[in-house]
């Protein structure tokens, strides 16, 4: 199944073309630019490097959250278009379980975080259990601070909103405070595709007309019916 993912959750925006478990191509870029500007140019651009074609994709994948509420509406509302164009399957994913899922660290709590602004990170806890990665809480919002209430043991923090606020991490938890690599804490659209690949080997696709991103912070956006274009009302 050759399927097409695109992340624009936060400052960095990345495209994937994956085929089962080959990647055919990934585009990551985490110059600041506005998404509107350059998403459709990177998607045309990964679609080529890959050999293919937007008839040729069997199944689209998107970040649903949680992160910018503009970055998420460009994003998602770029692959419902698509979408609904090709009559083709969507998946959308955590952005916080993509972040784990590339620590893949067997051994510790795993706690992505993503800036949110307002001096707060979106956040969960992950962990590795027989082979699998698990959510051990909700995605939350949150100071930094508050985020690490309750750790006892070594933790490993990855994502835009560990490094920004790794000082304050490593002030509470002191030599527990783990961090990822800079490089794992990008998110990555091949990353998008691999865990929306499980989905739709499960039959477990959304509903481009009854699509919800997850916020988790109250928003205005709505993505009309049908995909396209998104408003705020």
């Amino acid at each position: 199944m050759r399927i097409l993912a695109l992340d624009t959750s936060s400052r960095s925006c990345s495209v994937a073309v994956t085929d089962a478990a080959t990647l055919l191509a990934e585009i990551t870029s985490e110059d600041g630019q506005s998404h509107s500007r350059h998403a459709m140019a990177m998607v045309h651009a990964a679609l080529e490097f890959a050999g293919t074609d937007i008839h040729g994709i069997d199944g689209f994948a998107f970040t649903s959250g949680p992160g910018s509420f503009t970055g998420l509406r460009i994003g998602i509302s770029t692959i419902l278009g698509l979408a609904a164009a090709t009559h083709k399957p969507v998946a959308g994913v955590s952005g916080l379980e993509a972040l784990a899922l590339q620590a893949a660290v067997p051994d510790r709590i795993i706690c992505p975080m993503i800036d949110a602004g307002r001096k707060e990170v979106y956040t969960a806890r992950y962990r590795w259990i027989n082979g699998v990665l698990a959510a051990e809480s909700d995605a939350r919002v949150l100071p930094p601070n508050l985020a690490v209430q309750g750790l006892d043991a070594p933790a490993v923090f990855t994502g835009n909103g560990a490094r920004t606020y790794r000082a304050v991490l490593r002030e509470f938890l002191g030599a527990d405070a783990c961090f990822a690599p800079d490089g794992q804490g990008v998110l990555r659209a091949a990353t998008i595709a691999a865990i929306a690949r499980r989905r739709f080997d499960a039959h477990d696709e959304d509903d481009i007309y009854h699509f919800k991103p997850l916020y988790i912070r109250k928003s205005d956006a709505k993505i009309p019916e049908g995909g396209g274009q998104v408003a705020d009302s």
